[in-house]
């Protein structure tokens, strides 16, 4: 049974029964989903939030480091200036990738791994390798230039396995197609990383390697066999070294050895307690002055929570998650499964790290030293990271409504030039 106040409800029309949802606070929902049907929305989500990413680590990267660097290089802007380098470098990088056909891309692929097994290995040459807090993860040539070459092989790695896989797609129900040489060569890559000790970068390769055998349907039974085989393998390698396993462990109670082993992870939550909820403001981070250890690149998070507070802490996770949810929206969206794979193997990797980062940090995870993407100072980390995002910004580009969209746009500007190139002919 209907009153008239219920009738008249009823009889509103459609514009008003809106309005009316949006005066009761429910409003923004549908604003969102509208967006979210657009279809450029993947395209500007990554580039918004990764601009943003970007933009807020130059600006943190800046602030934790001007101590560090007044004390080395005599400026407090030189490592920010060295990132900027790094930036500006790296964008004409990311559009590259933004403009290249899946074709061309898939023809590099194999000389890239290649390339990068060659680096890795180099750094087990005397003199060639580095050694850096335990890892011996880098490349140095002389002087100020130096290489990781374990943050190229992420990209490598994702991008010859969605290649690989691709190509084999109709014969990935047999199982020896699915791991071979697939499992051989990512095994490779990550033994080359774990015999530099580099567990962090290991587990991030790894999560890419299960990223991309899940979006390709392997059996969940393999899924369990993968990760005892590697967890066993960083089992050991962590007890092979006592500073490894220190390191591993302190993260559990940091204030036992609070002058040792637990000094990088208690200053991190001392940071982070500092900043409470909106932090002490932007360059008054009291750790970058010499307490918290690598304040501008593994524990950046850290002067973040301290400068910004846990709103500051919050908007970068938020950022980070709706990079992931874009890259998770274009992997499903794609009409090809080399697209669909590497979409999916760069969001793994990303957001894999970035979560590995960010748990060190907060104590939740063992401290591994790798740098939180976009946001933390360094050169091997970012241009491979601003290559992927270009390659994600192609694929948004290539949704069949998104190249619709755009062609429609290309011909407005092309009528719109036209017209106003008859009315110039006619004023004359």
């Amino acid at each position: 049974m209907t009153t008239a106040a219920d009738d008249r409800e009823l009889a509103k029309p459609a514009g008003e029964a809106t309005a009316g949802t949006e005066r009761t606070g429910f409003g923004w929902v549908a604003a969102v989903k509208r967006s979210l049907d657009r279809p450029l929305a993947s395209y500007h989500l990554v580039l918004g939030a990764s601009g943003m990413l970007l933009a807020l680590g130059l600006a943190m990267v800046l602030s934790a480091s001007s101590v560090e660097a007044l004390r080395h290089y005599g400026s407090s802007y030189a490592i920010f200036e060295r990132q900027i380098i790094w930036v500006v470098a790296g964008l004409p990088i990311a559009w590259l990738a933004s403009r290249l056909p899946n074709k061309v891309l898939r023809a590099f692929v194999y000389p890239a791994l290649a390339l990068s097994v060659i680096l890795l290995l180099l750094t087990y040459v005397p003199g060639l390798g580095h050694e850096v807090n335990g890892n011996r993860n880098w490349l140095d040539f002389g002087g100020p230039f130096k290489l990781q070459p374990s943050e190229m092989a992420k990209l490598a790695l994702v991008l010859w396995g969605a290649d690989l896989l691709a190509r084999k797609e109709k014969l990935l129900s047999q199982w020896k197609h699915l791991f071979v040489p697939f499992l051989p060569v990512t095994g490779l890559v990550l033994a080359l990383v774990l015999g530099q000790g580099d567990l962090g970068t290991s587990l991030v390769l790894f999560s890419v390697v299960l990223v991309l055998l899940f979006v390709v349907g392997m059996p969940m039974r393999f899924f369990g066999f993968l990760v005892i085989v590697v967890g066993g393998l960083v089992g050991y390698l962590a007890t092979t070294r006592d500073y490894r396993l220190e390191r591993l462990t302190s993260f559990l109670n940091p204030f036992e050895d609070y002058a040792n082993t637990g000094w990088q992870a208690a200053h991190g939550l001392f940071a982070l307690g500092t900043g409470s909820w909106f932090g002490v403001g932007i360059g008054n981070s009291r750790e970058k002055w010499g307490q918290l250890p690598e304040s501008h690149t593994d524990f950046i998070f850290a002067v973040i929570g301290e400068e910004m507070g846990l709103a500051g802490t919050l908007v970068v996770l938020g950022l980070f998650l709706l990079l992931a949810f874009a890259g998770v929206r274009i992997a499903l969206r794609a009409t090809d499964t080399f697209t669909k794979l590497a979409a999916a193997g760069i969001v793994g990797w990303i957001i894999s790290q970035a979560l590995v980062n960010m748990g060190a940090v907060v104590n939740l995870l063992p401290i591994t030293g790798i740098p939180l993407p976009l946001v933390s100072y360094g050169g091997s980390a970012m241009l491979p990271t601003l290559f992927a995002l270009g390659l994600l910004v192609a694929f948004a580009r290539n949704e069949p409504e998104a190249r619709a969209a755009l062609a429609a746009k290309r011909q407005a500007r092309r009528e719109a030039k036209q017209s106003k190139q008859s009315n110039d002919d006619s004023d004359e």
